[in-house]
């Protein structure tokens, strides 16, 4: 790939040093994802820009019209402290005729709104657990269809946010506690959905028209599971000493039983399609011991820290980090926009 002038668009908080040794691992986690990527494209002959947003597109718009980057590698994660914001800086990029990596404006909003998402994966017939949606300010009314163990999360925040053993709920009393807590925690309705038992899966997908999958990766709850509800709290997904403690890691998926891998493929790509993804994404499965799957989520621009889930499935499936980075790019710059037309 040529020499390109990148623009790695941030959160103001997440722009990283330019080295790291210093820190702890606790420490660098906040931003290696940022870190990971500007360091690689820098050695891979790039001139790269960082840019920190945080609720204002005005250096944004500088750095497009003065720099004229050849694309902006897309890191965001919210916009103004609202995680369903970073979808409209997508779309001011399309307005400003800025190709960017990762996923579309209509693909992010459609896969960030987990209801509408699933709503829309139930009309393509695409197995996801029954689900009702609690909003805010409204005494909640149970649905007769809903069959307990239910799981209880926010209905926009991801990252496991506000997600922990009581979540999993085996009654109506501790059901409306969950759904008053998320109301309160979160600020956001809450999305309450039957509990699947059973193995985490999670597949990772690149591509605009021309997709590939990864390897099925799967969450491993270790000692956890003998105690505890095998589920990705925050602390298992973020918690370094939980993650020792209880042996909790991410490894190819092994022993799956015959027709799950192919399933899983046909699954990931209907789920990109139907919610109008482009980029790359991550499709989250539960599987059941009968080999049954259901979808938990699709998640546009998920992390692409080196030694994180994405960035190891692609590993696995030949596709070095360097290589992956500049996949993303290539992408990026061949989507077409409707500006393009």
């Amino acid at each position: 790939m040529k020499k390109l002038r990148i623009l790695v668009l941030v959160h103001e908080t997440l722009v990283p040093p330019d080295n790291i040794d210093h820190l702890t691992d606790q420490e660098a986690d906040e931003f290696r994802t940022e870190f990971d990527v500007i360091t690689t494209l820098r050695e891979l002959g790039h001139d790269v820009r960082p840019l920190g947003i945080g609720d204002s597109l005005t250096e944004l718009r500088m750095q497009i019209t003065d720099w004229m980057p050849d694309i902006c590698f897309n890191l965001l994660e919210e916009f103004g402290g609202i995680v369903t914001y970073d979808q409209h800086v997508v779309a001011y990029l399309e307005l400003m005729r800025q190709p960017y990596t990762g996923c579309n404006p209509r693909g992010m909003m459609l896969s960030r709104d987990k209801v509408l998402s699933k709503q829309i994966l139930a009309y393509h017939r695409i197995p996801t657990p029954q689900f009702a949606l609690f909003r805010r300010g409204r005494k909640p009314r149970i649905p007769g269809r809903l069959r307990y163990p239910l799981f209880v999360k926010s209905a926009t925040e991801d990252a496991s946010l506000g997600i922990a053993q009581a979540s999993v709920v085996e009654d109506a009393v501790r059901l409306r506690e969950r759904i008053e807590f998320i109301h309160e925690q979160t600020s956001t309705d809450a999305l309450v959905e039957e509990f699947i038992d059973g193995r985490e899966i999670y597949l990772g997908i690149i591509g605009n028209e021309r997709l590939t999958t990864l390897a099925p990766w799967e969450l491993s709850f270790g000692t956890l599971g003998e105690s505890a509800i095998g589920i990705a709290t925050r602390k298992v997904k973020w918690d370094r000493a939980y993650q020792e403690k209880h042996d909790i890691v991410t490894d190819p998926a092994r022993n799956l039983p015959q027709g799950v891998p192919a399933l899983l493929d046909r699954l990931a790509r209907r789920i990109y399609r139907a919610l109008h993804m482009s980029g790359y994404a991550r499709m989250d499965f539960r599987m059941r011991d009968d080999g049954s799957l259901f979808v938990l989520e699709a998640n546009a621009n998920p992390n692409i820290e080196q030694y994180e889930d994405f960035g190891r499935a692609a590993e696995h499936a030949g596709i070095p980090y360097e290589r992956l980075l500049e996949r993303l790019i290539s992408l990026g710059i061949a989507y077409q926009a409707e500006w393009r037309d």
